[in-house]
């Protein structure tokens, strides 16, 4: 890097870091003229084609649960070949968020989003001809990059595109086009051949990347790249400047909450969890189902209502709860007492979990992610975090059945008491967002 680059860069983390200044951006001092407040056909169109990404994250997560036994059939895969398969998501998943943010930064929002359209397409074409496990195995990984890349730069071109008053509600769209992927999957998958499950997935693939010619790239990233182009060597450094201590404190807290609290031992083991209590896990996949998809729609709602950390509080409290009847009904279990008071607490507690995380912790955190980072190290930062949270997931999924044999009620009290630490952490560190520009939470947060 130059020296004048240096300086300049200096200069760009100055007015971003620095209280009552702004940063001399030429299109973000035009921005209450290119993001108007009020609901646009341009904004509707933008965030229907971005959500596209969304709807291919829920369909990817959720495509191993439906095409288990028809691929172990055809292909003849054992039990360890196909759990490969299945947590493969999740290495694509930790590459694709390492570098989100460098190539949003580099190539823009909407041609971030391209690169998880390709990947997505080639990752369900290798599925779909695999004859063997390495190819379905490359596909999966091919998937989980782009859906790694997309958990980032999906709630960044939403929140960077939308007004203020409208922000929460349609970030938080995307936790919601999440949950339709995933019950369509199920849905669709329970009728269907795994291959022709497949090749339904990029559908909405080519969708976003033919959409994505019509709506506009996002003016923040515009207006940045035009002063900031000369000044983007070795950003990874600057995020770990005291300023922005705060900022990642929240960001990467919400996301190890988020993770720790259970999110993908509920989500994955839901049905082993239920039959080991002795309940229908076929109604339990129903009802939660039906309860996660209508408390994102609850979310989408109160979002820009009642803000961020109530429904942060609210959720985090429920989840808490939620996994204190759980552990509560294994300890009865353990103790012998009746199946039908073990398996009426178990699904009770499945359920209230899938609510009240789906109405806060499963989404809100990555709407904070996309809001409380100054656009010069929004990129390194998002990256950090969705990082985070992708070897949060991974570590959970790995873990859990071991500690789910060694105590199933511990486990579960362990699960309940991070959700209380939490709620602790929200109502003492997180800011509220609601109603702001990002410009002045930005502020806010570096000051």
């Amino acid at each position: 890097m130059s020296e004048r680059a240096f300086q300049e860069e200096e200069l760009i983390e100055e007015d971003m870091g620095t209280p009552g200044r702004e940063m001399r951006i030429p299109l973000l001092e035009e921005l209450e003229e290119v993001v108007p407040h009020r609901i646009t056909f341009v904004l509707v169109l933008s965030a229907f084609f971005a959500v596209c990404g969304s709807y291919v994250f829920g369909n990817a997560v959720s495509y191993s649960s439906p095409a288990e036994s028809g691929i172990m059939d055809e292909l003849g895969l054992s039990l360890a070949e196909y759990s490969v398969f299945g947590s493969i998501l999740t290495v694509g998943g930790l590459l694709g968020a390492l570098c989100s943010g460098k190539i949003a930064d580099l190539i823009g929002r909407r041609g971030a989003m391209w690169v998880t359209d390709v990947s997505g397409i080639v990752g369900w074409c290798a599925i779909f001809l695999s004859e063997s496990a390495w190819s379905l195995d490359l596909g999966r990984l091919l998937l989980g990059f782009g859906v790694g890349l997309a958990s980032y730069v999906v709630p960044v071109y939403i929140a960077e595109v939308t007004p203020k008053n409208l922000r929460g509600g349609f970030v938080s769209l995307c936790m919601l086009v999440i949950a339709c992927g995933m019950s369509m999957t199920y849905i669709i998958g329970s009728v269907l051949n795994w291959r022709i499950l497949a090749c339904l997935g990029t559908i909405p693939c080519l969708l976003q990347l033919v959409g994505l010619f019509l709506v506009p790239e996002s003016p923040r990233w515009l207006g940045y790249i035009e002063t900031c182009q000369q000044a983007s060597e070795h950003r990874i450094l600057y995020i770990f400047q005291r300023k922005y201590a705060k900022a990642l404190t929240v960001g990467l807290g919400l996301m190890i909450f988020q993770q720790l609290g259970g999110l993908d031992a509920y989500g994955f083991y839901m049905s082993s969890i239920l039959e080991r209590a002795g309940a229908s896990s076929t109604a339990g996949s129903i009802t939660t189902a039906i309860v996660r998809l209508a408390a994102n729609i609850v979310a989408v709602f109160l979002m820009d209502k009642f803000g961020r950390r109530p429904l942060l509080l609210v959720s985090a409290s429920g989840a808490c709860l939620a996994g204190f009847l759980i552990g509560l009904s294994f300890l009865l279990q353990d103790y012998h007492q009746s199946t039908d008071v073990v398996s009426t607490l178990t699904f009770i507690g499945i359920v209230v979990f899938s609510g009240f995380f789906s109405l806060g912790l499963g989404g809100i955190p990555w709407i904070i992610m996309a809001e409380i980072f100054p656009i010069n190290v929004k990129g390194s930062a998002g990256s950090l975090v969705s990082m985070v949270s992708w070897f949060g997931s991974w570590l959970v999924s790995y873990t859990f059945n071991y500690f789910f044999e060694w105590s199933s009620a511990g486990v579960f009290f362990a699960f309940s008491g991070i959700c209380c630490s939490a709620a602790l952490f929200i109502a003492k560190m997180v800011p509220e967002t609601k109603g702001r520009t990002l410009e002045e939470i930005e502020a806010s947060m570096t000051s």
